[in-house]
C-alpha cells in the first residue's frame, strides 16, 4: 500500500536527487560512486543496483505535508532532496561511529572504501543537502526560504546532539527511559519533525500552521523509533532482513531493554557479563517476555502515535492530500519492517 502511495512522489524525488549528485565533479574518479552507493543506486563497482536500500519515508512525508497544507508538492522537491541527503550523511557517519559493517543488507560505505573516504563522502552529502535547498528560491518567497533554512540548520544541530547522547549511553551502565526519549527526539524524531514543518511551511507559507505539523512529526518520529526498537528484538527476520534479537546481542540500550533493566536485577547482571552470546540472548529475551516488555513498548508506541494524530487533527487539514498523508501515518504504525 505504501509503495503505491509513494510512487509518483518518489519518482520525481529520485530525478531531483540525481540532478544534485551530478554536481560532483568528474575530475575526482571514484568519488561519486560512494555517494551513489550510499543512496542505493549502484553497487561498489558503480553498476546499477535494484535491491531495496531505504524507504525514503522522510522526504515522502515532507512532500505529503506540503501538498496537504495547500501547495503543489513539486515546489517542495528541493527540500525533500535535502532531508534525504542529510539523512544519508548521518547514516554514513553513524556506521563509522558504531563500527557497523552492514546497512540495508550490504557492506557500509566505510567497510568498502575505508573510514577516511567514508567520512569525506558523508561530508559531501551534507554539503549537497544545502546545495539542494538553494533551489527553493526559484519558486518560493524569500522569507519562506529563509525560515526553511533555519529549520534545517536547527535540525542538523539537533541530530548531532542525539548522536552524542547515543554514543554516551554506550559507555554508561544506567540510562533512564526519559533520557532515552530525549536522545531519540534528537537522533530520530527531529528530522521527521523538520520534514513535517518544512513541508507545511512550503505548502502554506504559514509558520503557525507549520508549527502544528512540527508537533505532529515529532510524535510520529518517536513512535517510529519505538517501532524500530520493537522490531530489533521481536521482528521477523524474513521481513526485517536481519536476525532476530539483533539489538539484544549488541546490548543496545533501546526502550524495551531500558524499561526491563529498571524492573529486573537478573537482566542487569546478565547485561554486565563479559561473555554475551546466543545463550545469554535467549535468557534476556525470556526475561523480557516474562515481564511483558513487548506489550509495554507497543503501548508507548501507541501513545506517541495518538499524540501525532491529535496534532495532525489540530491542523484542520482536509481533502484528498490529507487522506494520503493519513494513509502514510497509518502505514507506519505497527509496521513489520
Amino acid at each position: 500500500m505504501l509503495a503505491n502511495l509513494a510512487q509518483p512522489y518518489l519518482a520525481d524525488l529520485d530525478i531531483t536527487l540525481r540532478q544534485i549528485v551530478r554536481l560532483i565533479p568528474d575530475s575526482a574518479p571514484g568519488f561519486g560512486v560512494m555517494l551513489r552507493y550510499a543512496l542505493g543506486w549502484v553497487d561498489e563497482h558503480d553498476q546499477p543496483y535494484s535491491q531495496p536500500s531505504g524507504k525514503r519515508i522522510r522526504p515522502l512525508l515532507l512532500l505529503l505535508c506540503a501538498e496537504a497544507s495547500g501547495q503543489n508538492w513539486s515546489k517542495a522537491l528541493p527540500a525533500a532532496a535535502a532531508v534525504e541527503l542529510l539523512h544519508n550523511f548521518s547514516l554514513i557517519h553513524d556506521d563509522i561511529q558504531d563500527d557497523s559493517p552492514l546497512r540495508h543488507r550490504r557492506p557500509t560505505v566505510w567497510k568498502i572504501w575505508g573510514r577516511p573516504n567514508a567520512i569525506n563522502a558523508g561530508d559531501a552529502l551534507f554539503t549537497l543537502a544545502y546545495t539542494a535547498l538553494e533551489s527553493l528560491a526559484a519558486d518560493l518567497p524569500a522569507d519562506t526560504v529563509l525560515h526553511t533554512w533555519r529549520i534545517f540548520n536547527r535540525t542538523a544541530l539537533e541530530l548531532t546532539r542525539g548522536q552524542h547522547l547515543d554514543m554516551q549511553f554506550e559507555r554508561r551502565s544506567e540510562v533512564t527511559v526519559d533520557e532515552y526519549i530525549s536522545m531519540i527526539r534528537g537522533k530520530s524524531a527531529a528530522l521527521i519533525s523538520a520534514c513535517s514543518e518544512m513541508g507545511a511551511l512550503i505548502g502554506s507559507h504559514d509558520p503557525d500552521l507549520a508549527k502544528l505539523y512540527a508537533d505532529f512529526g515529532l510524535n510520529l518520529g518517536i513512535a517510529f523509533q519505538i517501532r524500530d526498537d520493537i522490531l530489533g528484538i521481536w521482528g521477523d527476520p524474513q521481513i526485517t532482513g536481519k536476525s532476530a534479537a539483533t539489538d539484544i546481542l549488541s546490548r543496545k540500550k533501546s526502550l524495551p531493554v531500558l524499561h526491563a533493566l529498571s524492573l529486573s536485577e537478573d537482566l542487569v547482571q546478565l547485561y554486565a557479563q563479559e561473555l554475551f552470546a546466543e545463550r545469554e540472548v535467549q535468557t534476556a529475551i525470556q526475561i523480557l517476555d516474562d515481564l511483558d516488555i513487548q506489550e509495554y513498548a507497543q503501548q508507548q508506541e501507541a501513545h506517541y502515535y495518538q499524540q501525532a494524530l491529535a496534532a495532525l487533527e489540530a491542523t484542520r487539514t482536509a481533502g484528498p492530500a490529507a487522506e494520503r498523508l493519513l494513509a502514510l501515518v497509518h502505514g507506519l504504525f505497527g509496521r513489520k519492517y
